[in-house]
């Protein structure tokens, strides 16, 4: 690809996706402090699109010669579930994060509040929000949880902030006392259990193959002050599993995905009515067509799937 083609595409894409947030915005007659306004004015700031934050590395609003050798590298960013692609998910404007004082929070422990509402690409409308800390020991956890996303998540498999946020409100939810995880990965999706469990009186039991990411694990656990709620087992969670014996309320599946179904069949004997069987990366391209088959075709589970257009996430019922 050409380097003309390549100033053309970002150029394009950028000022296509400035264009997405004009139906969203108040109009002329919207009442003062709801209208756009100037910066010292009333109002929220200026909407910057997702693709142009992303390029445009020093604000300035442009996107020189330096920002697009750099384009491949700042694109990433966007890379919500680090597939290595970009969907039209992850491009599209968030209209959460702009935080009460007219700035826009970042990560997990920004101050922002729903914006206003978006298009979902099913034509109805959608809303983003972010996680409000509670206590000081939330604020903690989730100023790791940022950190971890900002420097740490790349080239991990861990899973987005969107999906963290949905482990822990059905933990929360739950009531759970025991989660178990399979694929811990740097630890990410287990702060982010461990942030409903420290309020449910809960403790994780997480598997991870590798040494590496396992001692990364342990330092972020204890960085965000929830090792205590935290059993991690090195080794091939297949044989490490038949061990457990306690009962379970969630389980959540992020290890290797041709193995999801003889971990369901493992564990679900010890899943309580009424809990989960949680699975990520339930999408076409990654899913194991055995394990999808599994639970939906039993009449004693429930399954539901969620954020279909970017990790996809099964959520699944052990009926009462």
């Amino acid at each position: 690809m050409t380097t003309r083609i390549i100033h053309v595409a970002i150029v394009a894409l950028a000022a296509a996706l400035w264009a997405v947030p004009a139906c969203a915005q108040p109009s002329a007659d919207s009442p003062p402090g709801q209208r756009g306004a100037a910066p010292g004015r009333d109002g929220p700031p200026p909407f910057v699109p997702p693709v142009m934050r992303a390029l445009d590395a020093n604000s300035d609003g442009t996107i020189d010669a330096e920002e697009i050798a750099k384009a491949p590298e700042s694109l990433k960013k966007l890379d919500a579930n680090n597939d290595g692609k970009l969907s039209s998910e992850e491009m599209r404007p968030r209209f959460g994060g702009i935080g009460p004082a007219g700035g826009r929070g970042s990560g997990p422990q920004g101050g922002g509040f729903g914006g206003p509402p978006r298009r979902s690409s099913e034509g109805g409308i959608s809303f983003t929000s972010q996680t409000q800390a509670k206590s000081e020991t939330e604020k903690k956890i989730l100023s790791v949880l940022a950190d971890m996303s900002q420097n740490q998540r790349r080239g991990t498999q861990s899973v987005p902030e969107e999906d963290g946020r949905i482990l822990r409100v059905l933990a929360e939810a739950l009531g759970a006392k025991h989660v178990v995880e399979l694929g811990t990965s740097i630890g990410y999706s287990g702060v982010w259990f461990c942030l409903a469990l420290q309020q449910t009186g809960g403790k994780l039991t997480t598997y991870e193959i590798d040494p590496a990411r396992a001692a990364r694990a342990r330092e972020n656990f204890k960085r965000a002050g929830v090792e205590h709620l935290v059993t991690l087992i090195e080794g091939d969670a297949h044989e490490e599993v038949k061990k457990l014996r306690e009962p379970i309320d969630i389980v959540f599946l992020d290890a290797d995905k041709e193995g999801y179904l003889d971990y369901l069949e493992k564990l679900l004997p010890l899943v309580r009515p009424g809990g989960l069987i949680v699975a990520h990366n339930m999408n076409q391209r990654q899913a194991d067509p055995r394990y999808v088959k599994a639970i939906t075709t039993n009449p004693a589970l429930e399954t539901l799937f969620l954020n279909m257009e970017t990790s996809g996430i099964g959520v699944t019922l052990k009926k009462r």
